[in-house]
């Protein structure tokens, strides 16, 4: 069972230092932005390649910040069958919800991203704009490491969530808080 709980907390580790990393693309997101309006409304500029970076970065930041998210317990849920239960009933909810959901999601993901990031790839396909970004194929690439992320993420929950079921633990959530 330390193997369970190591294996939980090393996934853990990925997604908390991922998720520190990447939500700074927030306050660059912002600070790009305030410069797209700055050189357009100030000083009558336009840049294709900038504009498109916004939508890059807010891609990137949602994405890859998804397993972060759900490590602090932050994504939308509808407390019907979990608000005021037990630790117990809501690792049920948890583990359920891993396997019905989450997995059958995070696989139909992948399988349908999958070619589609591969033939982007074959082709480094860059923006159709002619002054637009080049590498294209890297930003859709987030889109499977969202799958990894994510998914790696519903593994450690379900892990401590069988944990706290079996009564090795008093709960599945490892952090609580966070910046999510």
């Amino acid at each position: 069972m330390n193997a369970l709980r190591a294996l939980a907390s090393a996934v853990d580790a990925v997604n908390e230092g991922i998720g520190r990393v990447v939500s700074w693309l927030a306050l660059v997101l912002v600070v790009v932005q305030f410069g797209i309006v700055l050189m357009r409304y100030v000083y009558g500029v336009g840049a294709i390649a900038v504009q498109e970076s916004i939508l890059i970065m807010h891609g990137v930041l949602f994405l890859v910040a998804a397993g972060y998210a759900l490590l602090y317990d932050a994504h939308v849920r509808v407390d019907v069958f979990y608000g005021e239960a037990k630790p117990r009933k809501k690792a049920m909810v948890d583990l359920i919800g891993c396997i019905v959901f989450l997995a059958p999601f995070i696989y139909v993901i992948w399988d349908v991203a999958f070619p589609y990031v591969a033939s982007s790839w074959a082709v480094k396909e860059a923006s159709n704009e002619t002054s637009g970004l080049p590498g294209i194929y890297l930003f859709k690439t987030t889109i499977l490491a969202f799958t990894v992320l994510v998914g790696l993420q519903g593994v450690a929950l379900a892990l401590r969530s069988i944990l706290v079921i079996a009564g090795l633990a008093e709960t599945n959530k490892s952090r609580t808080g966070g910046a999510a």
